[in-house]
């Protein structure tokens, strides 16, 4: 059995890797990037451990959904780090024809 992730103790690269597969685990997405946001963040609460996120995914998962319904899957998807250590998470959520239709 290994042992859980540890998220405050983990380098930066190390915490966006986690979250990638979490996300890419429970959406199946097309893509997912994540950004730190945290410097940007200086004197906030959270800052300093890197704790700041911006997710911008793009799944068929989201086809139909309200945007409130996609930001609750993608915060179900990463609960327990919410829980041990992402302060902020900002989310970009998109179907793959949204997501072609405003960025390609």
């Amino acid at each position: 059995m290994t042992a859980p992730f540890d998220f405050m103790a983990a380098s930066a690269q190390e915490k966006i890797a986690h979250l990638e597969a979490r996300l890419n685990v429970s959406l199946d997405p097309q893509s997912v990037h994540i950004e730190d946001d945290s410097a940007a963040h200086a004197g906030h609460a959270g800052a300093a451990s890197g704790s700041h996120y911006t997710v911008t995914i793009v799944a068929e998962r989201f086809a139909g959904k309200a945007r409130v319904a996609r930001h609750r899957l993608v915060y179900d998807a990463l609960a327990e780090e919410m829980r041990r250590g992402v302060h902020a998470l900002a989310i970009r959520a998109y179907t793959p024809q949204e997501f072609a239709e405003q960025f390609e």
